[in-house]
């Protein structure tokens, strides 16, 4: 049976990166889908796809009416809606990076319970481990020591929002999925320089011909990505799986060095650009990865786009997008 066919699903967030991705495969699976986010050119960009079989909704998140009203008659609610930035602004506004997501979180679990709906993802964060962890991360890291302080504002805001997920859960019977995703990257991404990743920065760089390209640090740090539309797969299949108020790590196992991948950019992107690591420039953490043992065993989730896969259709989306 279709867990998903003719289910009534909110998506907060829904017209972002992983949302647009995650509103596509649910349309696929004959969800009644409504998207609540901002009316921006993006959003429309985004949705394209699906336009004519969902409904978007403009609201305001931090008003609690408002939400009250958008998951009255919703049987499942996918909370990906957050407010989100770069290391620079994390650091200079962690309060309001707090307040905002703390604020958001509230507001969407109590007008969930008070509609009855009948389950709720919380995507929650790798921010909410501390720099000094584990690698790879298994999920009893998540309350130790202080969140990577380059974004302890939002790594706080996401651990209370856990622990609201599980008050509620416990006090209220809430079935609620929490989710820890790792670094994403694919179609739709943020190419813009002052916002984006790692991914998405390499690409862009490369296609604007920076020669040479200078990467910072030795290159041997290590790092793993999962691609969006895996990404989306895995909150689908989480919340329907394992709605147990318990986080789960969702990403892949397959690590690369920065030195490999950007190589690997460099090559798939045919340019003949070269490439140096500068070593007086900080490399970050030496190796970064979550343990997915709790993803397999649970839900039995595993990523089906490689690395080289998933940079190939990133690289040609960015083509026909950006390079048009």
């Amino acid at each position: 049976m279709n867990f998903w066919k003719n289910k009534k699903v909110l998506v907060t967030g829904g017209a972002g990166f992983v949302g647009s991705h995650l509103v596509e495969k649910l349309v696929q699976a004959g969800a009644e889908v409504l998207v609540a986010d901002r009316m921006s050119p993006i959003a429309r960009r985004n949705l394209l796809a699906v336009k004519d079989k969902i409904k978007f909704l403009e609201v305001d998140l931090f008003d609690f009416d408002s939400c009250k009203k958008i998951t009255e008659g919703v049987e499942i609610v996918m909370n990906l809606a957050a407010k989100v930035a770069g290391i620079e602004y994390n650091q200079k506004y962690p309060a309001e990076m707090f307040f905002d997501n703390v604020h958001i979180c509230a507001n969407m679990l109590e007008a969930a319970r008070l509609s009855r709906v009948e389950r709720f993802l919380l995507v929650s964060s790798a921010c909410v481990y501390p720099r000094h962890c584990l690698i790879p991360t298994p999920e009893s890291e998540g309350l130790r020591y202080i969140p990577e302080p380059t974004n302890e504002g939002y790594g706080w805001a996401k651990r209370m929002a856990e622990a609201q997920a599980m008050f509620y859960a416990k006090e209220f019977g809430m079935k609620v999925a929490i989710v820890r995703p790792y670094n994403a990257y694919g179609p739709r991404d943020c190419f813009e320089p002052e916002r984006s990743h790692v991914i998405p920065a390499l690409i862009r760089r490369v296609f604007a011909e920076e020669n040479p390209l200078v990467v910072w640090g030795d290159g041997e740090q290590s790092r793993a990505f999962l691609y969006v539309e895996d990404f989306a797969r895995g909150l689908v299949e989480i919340t329907e799986k394992y709605a147990v108020a318990d986080p789960i790590n969702l990403g892949t196992d397959e690590e690369v060095k920065i030195k490999d991948l950007v190589r690997m950019i460099v090559e798939i992107s045919g340019k003949n650009i070269k490439i140096v690591f500068d070593c007086t420039k900080p490399s970050g953490q030496p190796r970064r990865n979550c343990d997915n043992t709790k993803l397999r065993q649970k839900v039995g989730f595993v990523p089906a786009i490689s690395l080289k896969e998933g940079l190939k259709k990133t690289i040609n989306w960015y083509k026909e997008n950006y390079e048009r």
